[in-house]
């Protein structure tokens, strides 16, 4: 038998007793972003909570009212390249003048979504509230210098105006107006391009929402505001006159009331926007009713409300006429009609933050020994890849990066009470010709739907645009509404053959139906009903 021999062993070499080189320090690493687009640790923090409210916000579904009727008016402006001159849309309405002060942002509006589908008007939805966060957040941390007073006031500002930053519709665009012009006017330094500016954003805004006046009263108290102070500090008339603040401010106002004049119907939006808020029928719906403590907004309003004197309370900081004119002004405002409370809580939360900083800052640390953020690239590189994450994965995000997929299905994009299959139903008696002949009766919550999605051959009763129904069709459809005890002559008098219900707000009026030999309920979900007369009139 041979042995096999095993090869010896080749001698240690001292070179491989010696540790490994030691890594690289990435703190040694060269930062190579330039300068001016390096960031701080704060924007890049606020930029993740920016892109997550962008997120929560684009798969927010869309909401089932006043968003479709606008869309069904820029369909009509689209189509017929031109504002009709009385109501388009609502038979009952027909020969009603017509001025149209949200015209570019339905154009826009249905631009988009004939370009981009339904994941557009998500899109335009979480960016029009999330521009408004930024520049809160950008004005706040100005002024205060905390991140922490800076987000809790944006917080605060969104808990007052959730009720109404939850349906989409023309006014977000009217707040955000609102948002830049408050930017604007309370920037330490006046800019000259200001000037240009504020006459650009008033000329954009009335033609986008009618909201416009609103912006007048800012600027009119900021510069009755700033005489007063005045005229108590010098006593005497000459130095408001001499002041260059209440000039550019009186000035600023002139231009913008110049500027709200290009749009297609001159001074007549002023008449039809100051009509709108003493409309009988407007004062009928409860977002128009004063403020109450029993409605979610209200309590949060109060909550804001006690907040504030607290803090004007203690806050070391000097209070300006201003403040008080625009505070109590727009709070009076708003408790007379609850729909002014978005024009109130931006200037709530912004003054909440200013004294909340020169609080804290005069029990902490003055605001002169803060040291400021340092910027780095790697917040750079952070800021940036929360934005684009953020924007990436919402439907209009992967839409624009991977087109139309088909995948996404319209039923998981709106409310939960959008009359989706009602709608269907309707479109199938139509595809049979089935619908019944003469005006038909729907819910106000679901015209604006009915007009964008139904069938023509449904002649829609009443929408949101409730200040173009006649007085007498107004209040015949809240009698009908109402289940009142001459309800079915008022539907025999307009010849209605078919009611189209949704179970949330007219239970009563659908069970009266129900119990009614004349009429049939030919199809019922969790959300509507639908009934036929049986036999038509």
């Amino acid at each position: 038998m041979t042995a096999v021999m095993t090869p010896p062993e080749p001698p240690i070499r001292a070179e491989s007793l010696q540790p490994p080189p030691p890594l690289a320090d990435a703190s040694m690493l060269e930062d190579k972003v330039p300068e001016g687009l390096k960031a701080s640790r704060v924007l890049a923090g606020f930029s993740v909570f920016v892109g997550l409210l962008f997120l929560f916000l684009s798969f927010r579904p869309l909401w089932h009212t006043d968003l479709w009727g606008h869309l069904a008016y820029g369909r009509t402006l689209v189509t017929t390249r031109s504002l009709p001159a009385t109501e388009p849309l609502m038979p009952l309405a027909s020969g009603v003048r017509f001025v149209d002060t949200a015209w570019l942002t339905q154009v826009i509006g249905y631009a988009m979504y004939d370009k981009f589908g339904f994941t557009s008007m998500s899109f335009l939805y979480a960016t029009s509230i999330t521009l408004m966060a930024v520049l809160l957040l950008y004005r706040g941390y100005q002024r205060s210098q905390s991140a922490g007073i800076t987000l809790a006031g944006l917080l605060l500002w969104m808990w007052g105006c959730w009720q109404h930053l939850n349906i989409i519709r023309p006014q977000l665009a009217g707040m955000l107006c609102f948002t830049i012009l408050l930017t604007l006017v309370t920037s330490r330094h006046h800019r000259r391009w200001h000037w240009f500016a504020v006459p650009l954003l008033f000329a954009a805004w009335a033609n986008l929402h009618g909201s416009f006046f609103v912006g007048f009263v800012l600027l009119a108290g900021l510069a009755a505001g700033r005489a007063i102070d005045l005229a108590v500090r010098c006593g005497e008339s000459r130095a408001v006159h001499r002041d260059s603040q209440v000039r550019r401010y009186v000035l600023m106002l002139e231009l913008a009331a110049v500027a709200t004049l290009i749009n297609p119907y001159g001074l007549g939006l002023y008449a039809e926007v100051l009509s709108i808020s003493s409309n009988p029928n407007v004062a009928e719906l409860v977002e128009w009713g004063p403020l109450q403590l029993r409605m979610s907004q209200g309590q949060a309003t109060a909550a804001i409300g006690m907040l504030l004197m607290v803090l004007y309370r203690m806050s070391p900081r000097r209070v300006t006429s201003a403040e008080v004119l625009l505070l109590f002004g727009f709070g009076a405002a708003a408790l007379w009609s609850s729909r002014m409370l978005v024009w109130w809580i931006p200037l709530a939360a912004y003054y909440g933050v200013v004294h909340a900083s020169a609080i804290w800052h005069a029990w902490m640390q003055p605001l002169e020994t803060l040291a400021p953020s340092p910027r780095n690239g790697r917040w750079s590189v952070i800021t940036v890849g929360a934005i684009w994450f953020c924007v990436a994965i919402t439907p209009f995000g992967g839409r624009l990066l991977h087109g139309d997929n088909g995948k996404l299905k319209v039923a998981r994009m709106v409310s939960s009470q959008t009359p989706l299959g009602v709608v269907q139903y309707l479109k199938k008696m139509a595809e049979e010709k089935k619908i019944p002949r003469g005006q038909a009766f729907n819910t106000y919550e679901w015209g604006d739907y009915l007009l964008w999605s139904g069938p023509k051959e449904v002649k829609v009763f009443v929408a949101s645009h409730a200040h173009l129904i006649p007085r007498e069709v107004w209040s015949d459809y809240v009698a009908i509404s109402n289940g009142s005890a001459d309800w079915d002559d008022r539907l025999d008098r307009y010849g209605v053959n078919l009611i189209i219900l949704d179970e949330a707000t007219h239970d009563g009026l659908i069970r009266k139906l129900r119990e009614n030999d004349q009429w049939s309920a030919t199809y019922s979900d969790n959300v509507g009903t639908v009934f036929v007369r049986k036999k038509p009139i």
